[in-house]
């Protein structure tokens, strides 16, 4: 097979694959070779200190601590373990109290890390190990100054401090108390952590429903309305189609525009939910011409085309106030307009009427909407989600939404938004 100049081999790649797979295995297994060479290396580190320490010796000590304590994340107790035996091998050539609390300190931040980051099982048994091994690491190898019952103080006098068994003890207290308090610091962050990630979820999952619910409201009173328009006309068209072409033609004429009214709506949400993606392409879209048309957000200058599109459905629609609300925040603009149109689409489907009542006015904090027909009064059981949806978008909005029969007769539906004050 011809290779081309400057194209890898199929035999390098795949040699340069088996590498990146032997690489964590080869990597892994030097860790756990330092881990074993660890106590003995600081043991020679601490022997050759009592006369003077060695820089390569204290710098290879310290380069497998930091391998030993990167191993708690994958296998704590075991790395635990050799860290401890390392302390204690400090302690036993080196006694001295500054090595103590050295050893100490180490038992410490390893029972806090894993108290922060593991479970409560492993962590107990962290603290216990780490008592444990200091414990008897303080009784067995003393440091100087102390002595066990039995033995000579330096220069072969008695005990240098009286009492060493209530000094040990108090040193003992100190490591436990010590340990106790890493444990509860390392346990208090990993709950902390925990609940910020629960409400991270619990955020996330209620913005997720709520996004799905705009959207359910979206699709519903964009499409209902147009599905009723088209129903009405198609049922008309089929019923004259014989007898009055010219209105079999308009009423396909309407359902034709109906519909690509609706596309435009659909095209318009579906860029609204690509948007992100859209942006990282947009040059590319716009060259190839994928891109959808921006058409503006529907608000009440298009209640022109809802009471056209009832009219043609066979309800005339009688508006009284619409001019005169002046510009209206976006949220509330396209809140008003959608409610008009889910409430005409209801007039349309269920009323059984030929005329309703629009009526908007723009009061000095809020938008008042009303419809109301005199129809039949309710709705069947079982008509949707149309109400529904228009309670949740003026909910969203801190109003008040209304709908029931009139005593009249009928059935009026009522909404009430806020309106923020414009500044001076």
């Amino acid at each position: 097979m011809d290779i081309k100049p400057g194209q890898a081999s199929p035999e390098g790649a795949r040699d340069r694959s088996a590498a990146r797979r032997l690489w964590p295995v080869v990597r892994t297994g030097l860790a756990w070779g330092g881990a074993v060479l660890y106590p003995g290396v600081t043991y020679v580190t601490f022997d050759q200190g009592q006369n003077g320490f060695q820089l390569p010796m204290v710098l290879a000590s310290l380069a497998l601590t930091v391998v030993v304590a990167s191993l708690l994340r994958r296998r704590p107790l075991p790395a635990l373990v050799f860290l401890l035996l390392g302390a204690v091998a400090a302690t036993m050539e080196m006694r001295k109290t500054e090595v103590s609390y050295l050893q100490t300190l180490a038992g410490v931040c390893a029972v806090g890390y894993l108290a922060a980051t593991r479970p409560r099982r492993t962590s107990v048994s962290a603290g216990l190990m780490a008592f444990t091994a200091q414990a008897l690491a303080l009784f067995s190898f003393p440091p100087d100054g102390y002595c066990a019952p039995g033995m000579s103080g330096p220069a072969g006098g008695g005990c240098a401090t009286s009492g060493w068994a209530s000094n040990n003890g108090e040193t003992v207290a100190f490591i436990a108390v010590a340990l106790i308090a890493a444990w509860l610091v390392g346990r208090s962050s990993r709950e902390r952590r925990a609940h910020a990630e629960a409400l991270r979820s619990q955020a996330t999952a209620r913005a997720v429903t709520a996004e799905r619910l705009r959207i359910a409201r979206e699709l519903h009173d964009m499409i209902a309305h147009s599905i009723g328009v088209i129903a009405i006309q198609a049922g008309v068209g089929s019923r004259v189609i014989e007898t009055q072409p010219a209105e079999a033609r308009n009423a396909l004429t309407t359902i034709e525009a109906t519909s690509r009214e609706t596309l435009a709506g659909l095209r318009r949400t579906l860029v609204a939910l690509r948007k992100p993606e859209q942006e990282a392409g947009a040059d590319q879209a716009a060259d190839s011409g994928d891109l959808a048309p921006r058409e503006p957000t529907p608000g009440l200058a298009g209640l022109d085309r809802l009471v056209a599109s009832a009219l043609d459905a066979g309800v005339r629609v009688e508006v009284r106030g619409a001019g005169g609300c002046g510009p209206l925040p976006a949220d509330i603009d396209l809140a008003a307009f959608r409610i008009l149109q889910e409430a005409l689409t209801n007039v349309v489907r269920h009323a059984g009427t030929e005329t309703c009542r629009v009526s908007v006015e723009r009061r000095a904090a809020e938008l008042s909407i009303e419809v109301e027909d005199g129809g039949r009064g309710g709705l069947p059981a079982g008509t949707g989600f149309g109400l529904v949806g228009m309670r949740e978008r003026v909910a969203l909005l801190h109003g008040r939404f209304t709908a029931g029969p009139r005593p009249e007769g009928g059935f009026r539906v009522t909404a009430l938004l806020p309106v923020p004050e414009e500044g001076p």
